[in-house]
């Protein structure tokens, strides 16, 4: 099975998401396309926040120098990222993909984040709270809605109950938990997020 991660915007808690997850399920990590911070990358952060044995972390397909939008990364290296060249992991594992800032971030004059995303991946969307998340939020989910994907919600950071409940009402996506601040997520932290997203992440 292949887990898709995605967000409402950048920084909202994909690649913490990502860690809880792959723990959880002891599966493989994926992130297709990274762009900047390529001394510490996503796939670095991953490793350095689970535990368990089991998960191979695969190399990203496009690793480009500019923190930016992957399109204009990929123009500053002078390089055209292609669609034909994305190919996922081979792994009799489970697969967490980690996309890159939201839904509709541009990977070249044509296609989106959204190109990479298969009709039986299962999609967990991060929302953090925030003016205009809502929109934000109902927006990416409405996206995802339209190739009939299963879908799940997290919740990055204070709980806002009011947001939360208009979000879920309006969706009717299924509730996988909430991310809580907190002070590191180191592995012990990641850890116990996964026993207690587990269940629902087995059972979605």
């Amino acid at each position: 099975m292949a887990y898709f991660i995605t967000g409402i915007s950048t920084e909202v808690g994909k690649t913490v998401a990502s860690a809880i997850v792959v723990e959880a399920l002891e599966a493989d990590y994926w992130k297709p396309v990274q762009a900047g911070d390529l001394d510490f990358s996503d796939t670095d952060k991953v490793k350095g926040m689970i535990s368990n044995s089991k998960t191979t972390l695969h190399g990203n397909s496009y690793a480009l120098n500019t923190p930016m939008s992957p399109h204009a990364a990929a123009d500053i290296d002078k390089v055209r990222i292609d669609l034909t060249n994305i190919n996922r992991p081979i792994t009799d594992n489970d697969l967490v993909i980690e996309g890159a800032g939201g839904l509709l971030v541009p990977l070249n004059d044509t296609d989106t984040i959204f190109d990479l995303i298969q009709p039986s991946d299962k999609v967990i969307v991060v929302s953090r709270h925030y003016l205009g998340s809502i929109n934000h939020t109902l927006l990416t989910v409405q996206k995802l809605q339209e190739k009939n994907l299963d879908i799940g919600l997290i919740f990055s950071g204070d709980e806002h109950p009011t947001t939360e409940a208009i979000i879920l009402q309006k969706t009717g996506v299924v509730f996988l938990g909430r991310i809580e601040e907190e002070k590191t997520f180191d592995k012990i932290t990641i850890a116990k997020y996964a026993e207690r997203f587990g269940p629902m992440l087995r059972s979605f």
